[in-house]
C-alpha cells in the first residue's frame, strides 16, 4: 500500500498575486503625480539659484547709485532655463523657464526687490536710488509670476 504524502503548497495563490499588483497600483497612482512636482521644483529651484548672481549684483549697484544691471551678465540658457534679466527702472529679475518647466505663460517666476523700508527700488538706465535702513529683501511670489505655488520652492510661496 502506497502511503500518502501531503506535500506544501509551493508559490503564491492567484488571489494574493491580485492584491499585490492592486498594492503596487495604488501606490503608483498616487506617487508618480507627486515626484513629478518634485522634479519641476527642483527645475525651479535651478533658476533661482541661477539668479543669486543677479540679486547679488542689484544689491551691489543699487547701495552704490549705479544701474541695476552693471557689471553683470546674463547666464547661458539650459535645458530649464530659457533666460534670466534685470528691470533697469526697478530691479525685478524675471526667470523665464523652458517647457520642462510649465507651458508658455504658466513658467515665468519674478524676484521682486524691496529696500528695508518696504518700498520699491528706483532706477534708470543711468543711475539707481541707494535702499536707506539696511539690506535689500526679495519677495518672488508676485502677480507676476505664473509658475503654479505648488512647484514654488517653500521659501517663495
Amino acid at each position: 500500500m502506497r502511503s500518502l504524502k501531503k506535500t506544501a503548497q509551493k508559490g503564491f495563490t492567484l488571489i494574493e498575486l491580485m492584491i499585490v499588483v492592486a498594492i503596487i497600483g495604488i501606490l503608483a497612482a498616487v506617487a508618480l503625480p507627486a515626484y513629478q512636482d518634485y522634479l519641476i521644483r527642483a527645475r525651479v529651484s535651478e533658476g533661482l539659484a541661477m539668479a543669486a548672481s543677479a540679486k547679488a549684483a542689484i544689491a551691489e549697484n543699487a547701495a552704490n547709485a549705479e544701474p541695476f544691471n552693471s557689471g553683470w551678465t546674463a547666464p547661458s540658457a539650459t535645458n530649464n532655463v530659457t533666460s534670466i534679466a534685470i528691470a533697469q527702472a526697478t530691479g525685478v529679475i524675471t526667470i523665464t523657464y523652458t517647457a520642462r518647466v510649465g507651458a508658455a505663460g504658466a513658467n515665468v517666476v519674478t524676484l521682486v526687490p524691496e529696500s528695508p523700508a518696504g518700498t520699491a527700488l528706483v532706477g534708470t538706465a543711468t543711475a539707481s536710488t541707494p535702499p536707506t535702513g539696511g539690506a535689500i529683501t526679495w519677495t518672488c511670489n508676485t502677480a507676476t509670476t505664473t509658475v503654479p505655488d505648488r512647484l514654488l520652492p517653500a521659501n517663495c510661496r
